[in-house]
């Protein structure tokens, strides 16, 4: 199987090539970008290095590579410090470019260190688990975490070419598989109701499905379509900002819980029960539409309460500190029905307050 999805920016367009194995496809381009004279690096997640050792041999063969462990503690200014000093010491220059092969966390590090270094070089992503496939990997978002939030330091820089392989989701672990599903159930949700319809009455989804590439593609498709209408979450209302459906409510919990007691795509799975639930509050919702979204973000294994309690004051004031707050005011993806969202503003606090004591906060 091998496809492309293009992300159609003008001039910054590219193309998301999504093959069994996309080794070869980036080693072509490595050699090609060393024909023209181009310095190359790598910045690769370690967890990646120790389980697909002959995919990164084929892929970067003779160009420098740094290693970081993954997970949401990396992506700090200490560890983006440590990138830029790589980049600089490997010999990069505005022509050179950077391929950044990892989960999420990876890709908005790197991505961000490419934005940032001699203003701005260009880079590769190289998605290697399911959630950077489905998400993270496409539409040029790169950042880090401060104390004071997720991804409140970053910059919008995009790639210029996205490689999905989907071999490389046979080594990992089904925990961080499940994780990548918060993802996927959030695009059914969001845009398209038969793969959300897919995902709760069909097969549980695997590595190892036949139908898994059309269904990173379609996650690709659907991202690639709003990237396209509003690259830079700058519309008044719907645009970029419904890919952040649930993600108000996950945001929090990461930054409440503290970075890295919760997958990113496990905080999701819980955000979306929970924007379920405030759509409902809101009279968006109607039916079983929560039950049926809470049964599916369970059957993959992804939290559907809080595992420990957490302040609701805190969670709360980790929502206020959120990058999409405008104004002072929280910002909320809903849902009409599977399919469609909307964004809303002026929630009361009360009710969201409510809704955190009802999925394991503290008072």
């Amino acid at each position: 199987m091998s496809s492309v999805v293009e992300v159609g920016l003008g001039h910054r367009a590219y193309p998301i090539h999504i093959r069994v194995d996309c080794s070869e496809a980036i080693g072509a381009e490595v050699a090609r970008l060393r024909q023209e004279r181009r310095a190359c690096a790598v910045l690769l997640d370690a967890g990646v290095a120790a389980a697909q050792p002959d995919f990164v041999d084929r892929a970067f063969a003779g160009i420098p590579v740094f290693q970081l462990p993954g997970g949401e503690k990396t992506k700090s200014l200490e560890h983006l410090g440590r990138v830029w000093d790589f980049l600089a010491e490997s010999g990069l220059d505005r022509h050179g470019r950077l391929f950044v092969a990892g989960g999420g966390v990876m890709g908005d590090l790197g991505g961000f260190a490419a934005a940032s270094y001699l203003r701005g070089i260009d880079f590769y992503q190289v998605p290697t688990n399911l959630l950077s496939m489905v998400d993270s990997s496409v539409g040029g978002k790169t950042g880090i975490n401060i104390a004071a939030g997720k991804n409140l330091v970053g910059a919008f820089h995009q790639p210029r070419a996205v490689f999905i392989g989907t071999r490389l989701l046979g080594t990992l672990p089904e925990n961080e598989f499940h994780a990548g599903m918060g993802e996927v159930i959030k695009y059914g949700l969001l845009a398209d109701a038969d793969l959300f319809e897919r995902l709760r009455r069909g097969e549980r989804l695997r590595a190892t499905s036949e139908d898994l590439p059309a269904i990173i593609r379609r996650c690709c498709e659907i991202k690639a379509e709003i990237v396209q209408a509003d690259e830079k979450e700058e519309a008044g209302s719907g645009g970029r900002a419904l890919l952040n459906l649930g993600h108000t409510f996950a945001h929090a919990v990461e930054q409440a819980a503290g970075y890295g007691e919760y997958l990113h795509g496990e905080a999701v799975g819980l955000g979306l029960i929970l924007a379920g639930e405030l759509s409902r509050e809101l009279g968006y919702l109607t039916g079983n539409h929560v039950d049926v979204i809470r049964d599916t973000v369970r059957a993959y294994g992804l939290p559907v309460s809080l595992r420990s309690p957490i302040k609701s004051d805190a969670l709360l004031a980790a929502m206020k500190r959120d990058k999409k707050v405008k104004g002072g005011r929280l910002r909320f993806i809903v849902l009409r029905r599977p399919g469609e969202a909307v964004t809303v503003d002026d929630v009361d606090e009360t009710v969201v307050t409510a809704l955190w004591r009802k999925y394991g906060a503290e008072p």
